[in-house]
């Protein structure tokens, strides 16, 4: 099974990333799910919408759950490009500052769509 990485494609933030991740998929090693138009991807594995929306989610290879940074390292792992910056990660031990970065990033940015009036399921 390939990763599968659930994003907010309602997010223009997220969507651009994902849009630069995924022109350098050409492999197509991703499997990339907008969880704004497919919510129901997130019940067939138990997650929740709200959840999904505050915290980057996806499924690895072995379909466990993973969150956060491990998200990026399963996208970067496999595109060219990136492939030296998950390495360099891994080796320097950044991965725990990674995620207590990205857990700070993702609550502002979530907090700031709940500000602007965001429409969830």
């Amino acid at each position: 099974m390939k990763p599968v990485i659930f994003y907010d494609g309602s997010c223009g933030l997220c969507r651009r990333e994902i849009a630069h991740y995924r022109r350098l998929d050409t492999q197509q090693r991703i499997e990339w799910v907008d969880i704004a138009a497919h919510p129901h991807r997130l019940a067939s594995v138990g997650v929740d919408y709200l959840d999904a929306m505050a915290l980057l989610h996806g499924l690895d290879e072995d379909g466990r759950l993973v969150t956060g940074v491990a998200n990026f390292m399963l996208i970067w792992q496999r595109l060219p490009g990136y492939r030296w910056l998950a390495r360099l990660l891994a080796f320097l031990h950044l991965l725990p500052a990674l995620q207590w970065a990205y857990l700070h990033f993702a609550r502002w940015r979530f907090n700031r769509r709940m500000r602007k009036g965001c429409q969830l399921l």
